[in-house]
């Protein structure tokens, strides 16, 4: 700080030559370029680490309002994450496929599909991913030119290792005050056949296996394996994940309604947002979170470095709002008497 402000004053000395004030420029651009990256790596480091950043994740895309044209939005979702997974080569593999029938002249299309992103610091990577995406294109089978408007919904869920017996999940993550923990007495297991696509092992083996988390009523199914003993692993681990995620947004809407108690504020940004939307006619992506436009939509849908900028974008727009978040709650705890600095 010293040495930019005798910069500075070097600079509005009317004595100082031109060469000196040309060096005496290109280092106060250079000074305040450093201070500007180091001030974002301070408050970067002021924000605790998310607890499930260093762990996979699990990808779960599904569509939403606009009926086949929101399924074939899923499916652009679904193909621009996997060529955005092989440009970082990540290992992902495909976890769950549910699709409808075909029908006559077309394909199946998407209900639900879940990835599964194996490296270490998956779910920090795409957290910021999670959210409403929304699809502004005219569709295929609009004969007037009109443009529709759909979405697809994008959850982000840790995906914690599998239990000691391979994923029987009644046994492990015995600590109750765990985000981890489920009671296996909540849980209701239902085994059945397979039904759907899939060749000539479906409907002839019990190897579904569908779990219902009574007290939440969250369901997860699963039968894209042959073997019930993996499809029981799978979806235990499923069901933990979106546990995991409800409880640690139950926990940070708790927060936020303290702070707005105390400190009045506005509603903070939940699961359901729209947070995304991709404009065909424009070529454009807007992120609504951080603001940032970008009028390079193929680029984005195949997993280019326009879908990174948008990412890291989001990124530093989180970070903002964690440390924000971080000072509202010393702020609070303050009111109280109370400080986590002490």
């Amino acid at each position: 700080m010293q040495s930019l402000s005798e910069l500075q004053q070097l600079l509005k000395d009317p004595a100082t030559d031109q060469e000196l004030r040309v060096l005496a420029t290109e280092e106060v651009q250079s000074t305040s370029q450093s201070l500007g990256q180091l001030a974002s790596q301070l408050r970067a480091s002021l924000v605790p680490a998310h607890p499930f950043a260093d762990l996979p994740c699990l990808l779960e895309i599904r569509p939403g309002v606009g009926g086949s044209e929101a399924a074939l939005f899923a499916n652009d979702l679904l193909r621009m994450y996997q060529a955005f997974f092989k440009r970082h080569n990540l290992r992902c593999n495909i976890w769950k496929l549910d699709e409808s029938p075909a029908k006559r002249g077309s394909d199946g299309s998407i209900q639900e599909v879940v990835l599964e992103v194996e490296d270490a610091g998956a779910y920090n990577m795409l957290r910021s991913e999670a959210g409403i995406h929304r699809v502004q294109r005219v569709p295929a089978t609009e004969t007037l030119g009109r443009t529709h408007t759909s979405a697809a919904s994008v959850l982000i869920l840790p995906r914690f290792p599998a239990d000691e017996a391979e994923g029987q999940g009644e046994s492990s993550y015995d600590d109750p005050s765990s985000d981890y923990f489920v009671e296996p007495k909540d849980v209701r297991v239902e085994i059945m056949r397979s039904s759907g696509a899939g060749g000539q092992h479906v409907n002839t083996t019990d190897s579904a296996v569908r779990l219902t988390h009574i007290p939440t009523k969250i369901v997860v199914s699963m039968q894209d394996q042959r073997s019930q003993h993996k499809n029981r692993a799978k979806a235990w681990q499923i069901l933990r994940g979106k546990l995991a995620d409800v409880r640690r947004e139950a926990r940070e809407e708790n927060n936020a309604k303290l702070r707005l108690s105390v400190l009045g504020g506005g509603k903070s940004a939940g699961r359901g947002d729209k947070i995304r939307t991709y404009n065909w006619s424009q070529q454009r992506v807007t992120d609504h979170r951080s603001g940032i436009t970008l009028n390079d939509l193929d680029n984005i849908l195949e997993g280019g470095d326009g879908l990174d900028k948008i990412m890291e974008s989001v990124k530093a727009w989180l970070r903002e709002k964690d440390l924000k978040a971080l000072v509202a709650d010393e702020e609070v705890l303050a009111s109280k008497g109370v400080s986590k600095l002490k």
